[in-house]
């Protein structure tokens, strides 16, 4: 028995020594550069992702390991003078590689008190002495090409294996063209590629051209937004990391064999939005009734935020309910999905008769019996099927945002009406009661209509006093967007496109 024991802790040790092997021998890929190849912490803050964030998926990570030490508004001269190559370069071991990537931001001032991280043109030996404005230091600065070719000679003096890239295209267009850099930054990381003889990756022009055979409308708003014209959404970071690979494949450099043959590529879920309400809301074939979820998604970040507009003309909180549209939301509402919820246009309709979609008044629990077609139905207060939609929302893990309903365009006493006392209160009530974010929209667009005047506000009404046509219906939903980027709590604001003034 004890032979035995000894043999089974001998098996163990000899594992535990072989992992242990494996972990210091296997290989680590790094990839150095700026913004482009990393964004912020890497966690898509504001939608923006590196190719470094992304390339580990094309890569057999049992195999090799990935470390992205990219720093966003870094220049190959502000990356080492920072200290950010110090970590990489001293574990850097042989048979690693290191991705190398700048340029974007080499071309900013050598000598300024807000950045001060340009470099000489060029790949030449020339220097510039300066007196650092921002870092107080005196420093000499090189050119680009200087830069790149150290953190080379620099990685190959420890074994490992440098690939230069030029940097990834901005979505500028000129005549249907994306500019390239293959007279500037481009060309200089080549030519330092062919004099050091390492792998060079010309991904500005690999990339613009893929971009060029999409097109700028499709390009823009899905690889990069209209408000960026330089940093890649998570489809853009895994375009350039797509075409990086795909180089890669058909180059001599040892890493290809790390390279997986069918990569599962997982980019970040889009946050659902979820619109429930009447035809003030709703998607309507109308020019005439156009609701303002309608309009609503430009303002936001559709690349990362998808709205799906379940709202249906002439229904209430009640009809909603019992026609199974809320039930049918709810089966698709996940953890962490929105709920705007805006009700109150058709509860104030005949409770037993004509469209039966009149709720009782308040936010009461009282009830009522309501016979339609030999069928009993129990009849509930305007409020129980607000606090229900909330309730069951948050049931599903989802956050509900409660809006008061649009105004009319009546003006007693030359002031827009309210609903204060009303369905706007018993709305605020229910948002308040549930845990719900609500938003008085009423009272919102309302003040908006009055500092424009009764004349054009009647233009916003086409068809009758409640409906608009496609100004009214942008108003409203520029309304509910300011109010949502409002919500410093409330997570959607993350997701809200800033309006152009």
């Amino acid at each position: 028995m004890k032979l035995i024991r000894l043999f089974s802790t001998l098996s163990l040790a000899f594992l535990f020594l072989n992992f242990a092997v494996m972990q210091e021998t296997k290989p680590t890929v790094y990839t150095v550069g700026d913004s482009t190849v990393k964004n912020g912490n890497g966690k898509g803050d504001g939608g923006l992702w590196g190719w470094g964030d992304y390339i580990g998926q094309f890569l057999d990570m049992s195999k090799v390991a990935l470390e992205n030490h990219a720093m966003g508004g870094t220049s190959s001269r502000t990356f080492q003078d920072k200290g950010l190559w110090e970590p990489v370069f001293k574990k850097l071991k042989k048979g690693d590689y290191v991705l190398i990537q700048f340029g974007h931001n080499d071309d900013g001032p050598i000598n300024d008190t807000i950045r001060a991280r340009g470099t000489i043109k060029g790949i030449g030996k020339e220097t510039e002495e300066i007196d650092n404005l921002l870092t107080k230091k005196h420093e000499i600065v090189h050119s680009y090409g200087w830069y790149i070719r150290k953190l080379v000679k620099e990685a190959k003096s420890k074994g490992a294996i440098p690939v230069i890239c030029s940097s990834i295209p901005r979505n500028d267009w000129k005549e249907g063209k994306v500019p390239r850099n293959n007279e500037s930054y481009g060309l200089w990381a080549k030519q330092i590629a062919q004099q050091e003889k390492v792998t060079f990756i010309d991904l500005n022009d690999k990339m613009a051209m893929k971009m060029e055979q999409l097109g700028e409308n499709k390009v823009t708003e899905t690889y990069f937004y209209k408000r960026d014209h330089t940093h890649t959404s998570a489809k853009g970071a895994v375009l350039s990391s797509s075409i990086i690979i795909n180089e890669l494949k058909q180059s001599n450099n040892s890493i290809k064999k790390y390279i997986l043959d069918n990569p599962t590529i997982r980019i970040p879920e889009k946050k659902k939005v979820f619109l429930i309400g009447d035809s003030t809301m709703a998607n309507n074939s109308n020019e005439m009734a156009i609701g303002w979820g309608m309009e609503f998604p430009k303002y936001c970040d559709t690349t990362r935020v998808e709205i799906i507009n379940k709202a249906r003309g002439g229904r209430s909180s009640r009809t909603f309910t019992n026609e199974g549209l809320w039930d049918a939301v709810k089966k698709d509402l996940k953890p962490g999905n929105y709920v705007l919820i805006q009700f109150g246009h058709n509860d104030a309709g005949a409770i037993d008769k004509e469209k039966f979609r009149g709720s009782l008044p308040g936010n009461g629990t009282e009830t009522q019996q309501v016979v339609r077609d030999s069928l009993s139905e129990t009849l509930h207060t305007f409020g129980w099927y607000m606090d229900k939609f909330i309730r069951e929302a948050r049931e599903k893990g989802a956050i509900p945002i409660v809006l008061s309903q649009t105004p009319r365009n009546e003006w007693p006493n030359e002031k827009v009406e309210r609903r204060t006392e009303t369905y706007g209160k018993w709305s605020k009530e229910s948002a308040e009661k549930g845990g719900a974010f609500y938003i008085d929209l009423n009272e919102i667009v309302a003040a908006k209509y009055e500092v424009l005047g009764k004349e054009k506000v009647k233009l916003f009404f086409p068809k009758d006093h409640t409906h608009t046509g496609i100004d009214g219906a942008n108003l409203n939903a520029l309304s509910v967007a300011e109010s949502i980027k409002a919500m410093k709590d409330c997570g959607l604001n993350d997701f809200i496109l800033q309006p152009a003034k």
